[in-house]
């Protein structure tokens, strides 16, 4: 007598879930999500790109027409930047220039540095009140900078800082500090402990695991960090005029063109170039560096 041998079924194979990170992906790369993009870059160029001809178009032509009439009749001068630098007596805008790198670069430099020591012993070193510390210092990202202006511009005056760089360095190193802390602080927190765990095992103590290891590691969101702080500083208007002191040593070129659209309301020759002029480098550093920008504010967001 011949035996049946039970037919089992096999289950049918289940297809992979996707991840989140391929899902966003695949959503970002859709053609309408590109093509709204380029929607958006193109509206947010067009006045870029109009303040560019009309910083080139002579003053008489910017007061009459409109800067897309220059594709019908284009005259080109150079009259509004050899003004804005100075010749001819008109408004010396390379002081102010400098003054803005000045300003930017250790308002940049301070809070990185203090950021980043600060953001390590909040994700890797255990101390007594660590949490209650760390929701304090995240609280204090919405604090409006506006309501500490009066008690910082007090401190200063105190101490005879005001109309120095100090106070512009001070001011906007203690506004960054809490964003800086917080992102940093996430990023430290996606590396994973058993590559701290394994420096610790090789002898190296937190000095070492923070320059040898955790630095280079963290150069997507310093650099991202740095470029947003960057921005921020160099487009600044509030800040300067609190704490310039009200002299041109230490203003930086944003309030003088402030100082520029107020005391010379009709000149928009000199207000075009002048504009054109403070957004070169920004828009330089934002360019060469945006691929670090991105990948620092993403980074951790989301896993797959």
């Amino acid at each position: 007598m011949s035996t049946v041998t039970p037919v089992t079924s096999t289950p049918p194979l289940v297809a992979d879930k996707p991840s989140a990170a391929k899902t966003a992906k695949k959503r970002l790369s859709s053609p309408w999500a590109s093509l709204a993009a380029i929607v958006l870059g193109v509206l947010w160029t067009i006045p870029t790109f109009g303040l560019l001809v009309s910083s080139f178009r002579p003053e008489r032509a910017i007061k009459t027409t409109g800067w897309w009439t220059f594709f019908t009749n284009p005259t080109v001068t150079l009259d509004n930047y050899r003004s804005v630098f100075g010749e001819d007596g008109g408004v010396n805008l390379a002081a102010f220039f400098v003054n803005s790198l000045i300003i930017c670069i250790p308002s940049v430099l301070i809070p990185l540095a203090l950021a980043a020591l600060a953001a390590y012993a909040f994700a890797w070193i255990e101390f007594p009140g660590k949490n209650i510390l760390f929701l304090a210092v995240f609280a204090l990202q919405i604090v409006p900078l506006q309501v500490t202006l009066i008690p910082l511009l007090e401190i200063f005056v105190n101490v005879k800082l005001t109309g120095t760089f100090w106070t512009l360095w001070l001011s906007h190193s203690a506004f960054a500090l809490p964003l800086a802390i917080y992102l940093l602080h996430n990023f430290m927190r996606e590396i994973p402990a058993g590559l701290i765990e394994a420096a610790r095992i090789d002898g190296a103590g937190h000095v070492s695991i923070f320059f040898k290891v955790m630095l280079p590691l963290l150069t997507p969101a310093l650099a991202a960090f740095g470029i947003f702080q960057f921005l921020w500083v160099w487009n600044d208007l509030l800040v300067a005029l609190v704490f310039a002191g009200g002299g041109d040593e230490v203003a930086p070129i944003t309030l003088q063109l402030a100082n520029l659209s107020g005391t010379r309301g009709t000149a928009w020759q000199l207000l075009s170039a002048g504009a054109f002029v403070s957004i070169i480098v920004p828009v330089t550093v934002f360019l060469l560096l945006q691929r670090y920008f991105v990948r620092g504010l993403l980074a951790g967001s989301v896993k797959g």
